[in-house]
């Protein structure tokens, strides 16, 4: 019933070439006992889900924020050098939480460059985008972040009820392009949606895609432990392409993909970008 972070590795973006047989980070809590938002959330007690890990500049870290399963619902936030990371040395910083206790809030991302020579953490789109620089990602004293996520539902658009964000933003020339996670009125699906953000000020939204980017259509996205649910959680570009690896009803790793300047200017454009997608398979 503990939700633990795993590690696998693939060379071309698509084929699993391999996959570690045991756990590379638990997140530690004092006492476990049954926690509904925890069960709801993702079917376990307790632990780590929904990690985004990210190096911020040309820093020698990886910094990673998470769900933990912690007094409701909480961000958690660890780090590790990048030369442990690659030497597969799991030297975890001890993990902070740095949201507020007894409150649900997930979906937090941190920018992969400073913004006024700041840390930038994005941790709500709803009602509107909230961001908080920081000198620092000690989070000493038990510091939380203060957070709101609610507000009235969008009208007349696919994304009614927004959720939270994806993956850690992309830099692109036209600005931050971020993935996010909502519903219409029905709620048994969830669908993925894309935003460029300002570069300087990311509060600031340019483009929105009008239409999901991605929607629970094929079966392994509408069989599984949450029938229907497609979650993205991290996105990197490589040969010029948009790789997205996205959760399929809680059941299924997937990867969609796209040609990243054709789905930059369509997403420019507003109108809806051509993806492909398929299951990661394990390299034989």
């Amino acid at each position: 019933g503990i939700s633990r972070l795993g590690y696998a590795v693939s060379n071309n973006g698509f084929t699993i070439d391999k996959r570690l047989s045991y756990p590379v980070f638990e997140h530690k809590i004092k006492e476990r006992s049954f926690n509904i938002f925890s069960y709801f959330s993702g079917g376990s007690w307790g632990g780590a889900e929904d990690p985004r890990i990210v190096q911020v500049d040309e820093e020698d870290t990886l910094y990673m924020t998470y769900t933990a399963c912690d007094d409701g619902l909480r961000v958690g936030l660890t780090s590790i050098k990048i030369n442990d990371f690659l030497n597969k040395k799991w030297k975890w910083k001890k993990p902070v939480l740095i949201s507020p206790p007894g409150e649900v809030h997930k979906n937090w991302v941190i920018f992969p460059e400073k913004i006024g020579s700041k840390y930038a953490i994005l941790h709500s789109i709803n009602p509107e985008i909230l961001i908080d620089y920081v000198d620092d990602l000690n989070f000493e004293d038990d510091a939380n972040i203060e957070s709101f996520h609610g507000g009235e539902p969008r009208k007349n658009c696919w994304d009614k009820w927004l959720r939270g964000i994806g993956p850690a933003p992309i830099k692109t020339k036209y600005g931050w392009l971020v993935f996010y996670h909502a519903m219409n009125d029905d709620w048994s699906k969830y669908k993925i949606g894309a935003m460029i953000l300002d570069l300087n000020d990311p509060t600031k939204i340019l483009h929105r895609s009008p239409q999901p980017i991605l929607e629970p259509t094929e079966s392994y996205e509408n069989n599984g432990f949450k029938a229907g649910v497609v979650y993205a959680s991290g996105a990197v570009v490589k040969d010029e392409k948009l790789l997205i690896y996205y959760g399929a009803a809680d059941s299924y790793t997937s990867v969609a993909y796209a040609d990243f300047e054709e789905f930059l200017e369509a997403l420019r454009k507003e109108t809806k970008p051509k993806l492909n997608r398929g299951l990661l398979k394990k390299n034989k």
